[in-house]
């Protein structure tokens, strides 16, 4: 399977993505992993478009399902078994998703009912998933608490 981390908007300050790069390049040990800025909505949908692999679009936004990080690895096991080849995770533009966007995606998760500034949710998205792939494969970087 091929994960990606993706956002809407400017390029992210460090510290904060030399720290995603590496939950990244991490999760790189179980998928095919990467992550990608996008100038607009409409130019991830080219892009998404583009993909050779089909793409299922998993939207994060404050008003989306939330889920746990097993939740989360469940979700992402479920898209496994469905033979899904590639999600891509995507944080949306600071006024929130378009209407068009919430119709296409496959999904709109929550990272929780906090808000977050856009580096930081790349962060925490890119740990979770990483989390959720080493529950999968039973790895002890999880222990539950």
């Amino acid at each position: 399977m091929q994960i990606t981390v993706a956002h809407i908007g400017g390029k992210i300050p460090e510290p904060w993505a030399g720290l995603t790069e590496e939950y990244v390049r991490r999760l790189g040990a179980y998928a095919i992993a990467g992550s990608q800025g996008f100038r607009s909505e409409a130019v991830l949908v080219d892009w998404m478009a583009r993909q050779k692999s089909g793409p299922v679009l998993v939207l994060m936004d404050s008003r989306g399902r939330g889920m746990s990080s097993e939740g989360l690895a469940d979700f992402v096991e479920q898209h496994r078994e469905r033979g899904t080849r590639h999600l891509v995770f995507a944080i949306g533009p600071a006024d929130g998703w378009s209407a068009g966007m919430q119709e296409r995606a496959g999904s709109v998760l929550s990272l929780g009912e906090m808000t977050l500034a856009h580096a930081l949710a790349r962060l925490v998205l890119a740990e979770q998933l990483y989390r959720a792939h080493t529950i999968l494969a039973g790895h002890p970087y999880h222990t539950g608490h």
